[in-house]
């Protein structure tokens, strides 16, 4: 249903870590189902359930009897809290109650709890307010924080944390009075923080880049899931991150087919959820394997149809060939939200392990169990003929699930007319008649999260205070029966990096009757650095397979910093009894490219015939064609020539001379006469590395000497500056953008600017010296303000992934303009671009980019061209009325442009396009802008 928006390349990164979830109609209420549904179901039908609906007219399935009926109906009304609780229908015994709801909360797409309980809520408040998607990208959304004090179930305090973001993303709590979150059409993850204890943050520090994608609203990543792995998973994304001391690490995974949700199961699968397919997204292995594509039967027959109440008013985007009729449900699945694995404490123990989601188009939360079929995943709905919680209120819109501190489950409703975006609902199309007949676009600014409870059994009253306690006492939580304490209890140790809870994680992960707390207790060892080889070892040959398993996905990290003596650990577990034990061996070693893996793969491929062996062992050895796999999708950004042959230059120089101290992948070698300590810090994931690129430049020629924050390092970087500019770009270049970082290109003539700017400088650097010395980033807030020649209305774009375009071919005294809340001294203003034609008429803020690339191009139309200024100038002001002489000149050559200059006090900035006019030259185009001002 998408149109996908091409990614821009040339990403920057810097540093980044988390954890979370995010973001889709009326009737009659038919006659509850007359007994329980089973709680699971026997092997999988060889047809379709014996109910099946009868297959609606269109797509090749036979004529449809009932024409569209259109004509004037009754409007659509919004309930009451209490009314919209007697609509649902539920299993026997299973209640609903309200939480949190409007006016406390409008428009919530996603919640998530921290270390001491206080729920966040991501408030969508721009969403569809309008049947045009009018004002979608305004900044309007909020994260707002709710506390319940006395662990009563009512949450009395209610304050905004952060407000007037442009369609935020996700909301991941990152330790105490933190949290993590980003915009549409931006690449930065901000990290926001409440100092003072008032419930609302007031400091925001860049926390990375590179997380971003230009597309739709409803096709940009969301949710942030720290994993039981230590990594940091997010839908759309082919790559994990991950949170270090000394920076973030990135590494590519397969294609997770995801939208809307990203959640892991009791051990440490990650499970993620699609939105317009209606169904579950990649779960089938874990995706930093790759993903190895469809398996036929990971679905039981007829899984995607929908079995939800009758809702009448038919208000599918198909059309009428995606209604049930008579009763203008949802017949098959088209449109899903958020996901959660069960595991929880508080409901029936049954569901525990099970997979939940919201199909928002059909009013329902599914409940699916997944079942081990020789080491492969089949996904099987609980309720035969139904489904697990259905609504007759037709504004019912389920669009998060999430297992509670109290060991419910909560979910998310959005509660709205609307669930699809403008793009897709405009005039003349189906979805737009049903919106305007029955009036759908005026319920707006709704909201309720619901408690899930199950009779007989009561809610965890003692209230969650991890923040405020020991590290003794959070290792005390890996044994809890509740997840989601087990979960965040591990990601604060992980964050505090106290190593004198070392010996209790050993003594759990070796001994614990507790087999959950024994994994939890491993992977913690993992984050902190302290996987001892002989305890993974060891468990890799416990009596418990999940134990073995976990003990090999943990020495991938021992395995990668240099001890290749796993590899015959994992041949010998490639013959385990246990098919998923095996599977997972050979998983590993093929992600690891062991040598040898491929003989060892065919071997346990010949020798072993259940399923999930022959299946992964086929893919392995027998790849499927380009785009199927599990390729890194976009794992890299495109390169010019010229900048390949940089990068390709500085891998030589690196490999040759640099890979003894900073190791073979960025991380830092270590050297025995050190006890293990690292020769230099670590290059993947510097937030050093890849900021402003003076660093880099500075340290390779005058060299650095010192410890970095409080680490001291057994050598010290010896200046280069003895090497040409060239030298330096290329090996600077490259350190940039290998290892899983992502940073602009260094060039000569900005190593010659450095070299003259230091000419005198005879000593190092230390690393206070070089800090105070870089030009600092003027972080951008909502109160920046933005102007333009050419489609002003979208000037604030010029900061985010999607461009400010002039839409017609550049020309003299074409201009952008920022305004400053208080002028700085600025010293260097960098932006980016992308390819872009020329468009007719003016764009409307919220309209589809018009980039070039993905599959909204209209045929036969122009070639896109990159739309960097063929000349510019850059002036400032400090009142908006007089204008300075230009402080730069140039012109633009590729993807980024950047103009450095002798400080100057600015509120005011302008680019101003300068180069003469050409009938094929493409728009003037400006994104990702950022403005530098001089160090104090």
């Amino acid at each position: 249903m998408s149109v996908r928006g091409s990614r821009v390349s040339l990403v920057l990164l810097s540093g980044v870590a988390a954890m979370t979830t995010t973001m889709t109609l009326l009737a009659q209420a038919p006659a509850s189902p007359a007994g329980p549904p089973p709680p699971a179901v026997g092997p999988a039908r060889a047809g379709g359930p014996g109910g099946a609906p009868q297959a609606p007219g269109g797509r090749g399935r036979g004529a449809n009897p009932l024409e569209p009926d259109f004509s004037a109906k009754p409007p659509v009304q919004p309930l009451s809290v209490a009314d919209e609780q007697a609509r649902f229908l539920l299993p026997p015994g299973f209640k609903l109650e309200p939480v949190l709801t409007e006016p406390q909360i409008e428009e919530p797409a996603q919640i998530a709890f921290d270390g001491n309980g206080r729920m966040f809520v991501l408030e969508l408040r721009g969403y569809m307010q309008d049947a045009d998607g009018g004002g979608t990208l305004d900044p309007n959304g909020r994260i707002s924080v709710h506390e319940d004090k006395d662990g009563d179930g009512v949450y009395e305090t209610h304050s905004v944390f952060v407000d007037n973001l442009v369609f935020p993303r996700m909301a991941m709590p990152f330790g105490p009075n933190r949290i993590l979150t980003k915009e549409s059409n931006a690449d930065e993850v901000w990290l926001y923080t409440d100092t003072n204890g008032d419930g609302a943050a007031d400091r925001k520090e860049l926390f990375t880049t590179g997380m971003g994608r230009l597309a739709n609203v409803e096709h940009q990543e969301s949710h942030f899931m720290w994993g039981m792995d230590n990594w940091i998973y997010s839908t759309y994304n082919a790559f994990r991150v991950r949170w270090t001391p000394g920076g973030v690490l990135r590494e590519p995974t397969g294609a997770n087919q995801a939208q809307w949700g990203v959640t892991q199961d009791n051990y440490g699968k990650p499970w993620f959820q699609s939105g317009a397919s209606g169904m579950p997204g990649y779960f089938q292995f874990p995706v930093v394997y790759g993903n190895f594509g469809w398996q036929p039967d990971q679905f039981e027959p007829d899984l995607n149809i929908i079995w939800g109440a009758p809702v009448l008013i038919a208000d599918m985007q198909g059309g009428m060939a995606a209604v049930r009729m008579p009763d203008g449900s949802l017949a098959r699945a088209t449109g899903a939200a958020g996901n959660d694995i069960y595991r929880g404490d508080r409901l029936p123990a049954d569901m525990i392990g099970d997979y939940f989601y919201g199909e928002t188009v059909g009013r329902v939360v599914r409940r699916l169990r997944p079942v081990n079929i020789e080491g492969m995943t089949q996904l099987r709905n609980v309720y035969p003929l139904s489904e697990f919680i259905r609504s007759t209120d037709p504004l019912f819109r389920p669009v998060d699930m999430t297992t509670a501190p109290d060991g419910t489950m909560y979910i998310t409703d959005m509660y709205r007319g609307i669930i699809q975006e403008s793009q897709w609902s405009g005039p003349g199309t189906y979805l737009r008649a049903r919106i305007d007949q029955y009036q759908l676009d005026k319920i707006v600014r709704h909201g309720r999260i619901w408690r899930l409870t199950y009779e007989g059994m009561g809610r965890r009253t003692d209230q969650p205070r991890m923040h405020d306690e020991t590290p003794a006492q959070l290792v005390a939580h890996l044994t809890d029966p509740n997840g989601w304490w087990r979960d965040t209890a591990q990601q604060l140790l992980v964050l505090r990096q106290d190593t004198s809870v070392v010996p209790a994680l050993t003594t759990m992960a070796r001994t614990h009757a507790n087999q959950l707390a024994r994994i939890h207790a491993l992977w913690t060892l993992e984050g902190l650095s302290r996987a001892d080889a002989a305890l993974v070892r060891d468990l890799m040959k416990d009596a418990d397979p999940q134990i073995r398993m976990a003990a090999i996905r943990v020495s991938e990290t021992l395995y990668k910093a240099g001890d290749r003596s796993f590899a015959a650990d994992y041949a010998t577990a490639a013959k385990d009894a246990d098919v998923n034990v095996v599977v997972q061996a050979v998983l590993t070693m093929n992600v690891l490219k062991v040598a040898d893996a491929n003989a060892t793969i065919k071997a346990t491929m010949t020798a072993n015939p259940a399923r999930g062996v022959q299946f992964v062992a086929d893919r392995i050895l027998n790849p499927p064609a380009a785009g199927r796999g599990g390729g890194p999708a976009g794992a890299a950004p495109t390169m010019t020539e010229a900048e390949t042959a940089l990068f390709e230059r500085g891998a030589t120089i690196y490999n040759e001379l640099c890979f003894s101290c900073h190791g073979d992948d960025g991380r830092g070698a270590e050297r025995a006469e050190g006890g293990g300590a690292a020769s230099a810090p670590p290059l993947a994931g510097s937030a050093r590395v890849t900021g402003h690129r003076d660093h880099v430049i500075k340290v390779l020629l005058h060299g650095m000497t010192g410890p970095l924050n409080g680490t001291s390092y057994l050598d010290v970087m010896i200046p280069m500056g003895m090497q040409n500019d060239e030298w330096i770009a290329a090996v600077g270049s490259y350190v940039r953008n290998a290892f899983g970082n992502r940073a602009p290109f260094i060039t000569p003539a900005e190593v010659a600017r450095v070299r003259e700017a230091t000419k005198d400088r005879t000593t190092s650097w230390t690393l206070d010296e070089l800090s105070a010395s870089l030009p600092r980033q003027v972080v951008f807030d909502s109160s920046w303000k933005f102007d333009a020649s050419h489609n002003p209305r979208i000037a604030q774009y010029a900061v985010t992934i999607q461009p400010w375009t002039s839409g017609v071919p550049q020309a003299p005294d074409m201009w952008l303009q920022i305004e400053l809340p208080q002028a700085v001294r600025l010293t260097e203003v960098q932006f980016e671009t992308s390819p872009v034609v020329p468009v007719d008429g003016e764009i409307v803020p919220g309209a589809p980019p018009r980039t070039g690339g993905g599959r909204g191009g209209a045929a036969g139309g122009p070639t896109p061209q990159l739309g960097y200024p063929r000349g510019y100038k850059v002036e400032v002001s400090t009142n908006g009325t007089s204008w300075s002489q230009p402080v730069a000149q140039g012109a633009g050559a590729g993807v980024v442009t950047t103009a450095t200059f002798a400080p100057v006090q600015a509120k005011f900035v302008r680019i101003t396009q300068t180069a003469p006019a050409a009938p094929d030259a493409p728009p003037f185009a400006v994104q990702r802008l950022r403005l530098y001002e001089a160090p104090q």
